[in-house]
């Protein structure tokens, strides 16, 4: 597991032997991991983000997106 983005609002966490990426909400306490074609998609959506463009506040924009919807969880503690 590798931190690749800590932002106050989110982190990004790697997984290379899964070849994953585990997105973190952290202001809505939501988590989604990404894993195969969804998680190519994602390094390649990160990668096309010029360098002078990437702000916290862009980074954190984009990432919103991957999370609004169905697709993201609640974090739950046990």
């Amino acid at each position: 597991m590798n931190v690749v983005y800590n932002s106050p609002h989110y982190s990004v966490l790697s997984y290379p032997a899964q070849e994953g990426f585990e997105l973190l909400d952290k202001g809505a306490r939501r988590i989604l991991f990404l894993q195969g074609v969804c998680a190519h998609h994602f390094r390649d959506a990160i990668n096309d983000i010029p360098e002078k463009d990437r702000t916290e506040e862009a980074i954190d924009a984009f990432l919103d997106d991957y999370c609004v919807g169905g697709e993201a969880q609640p974090i739950v503690f046990h």
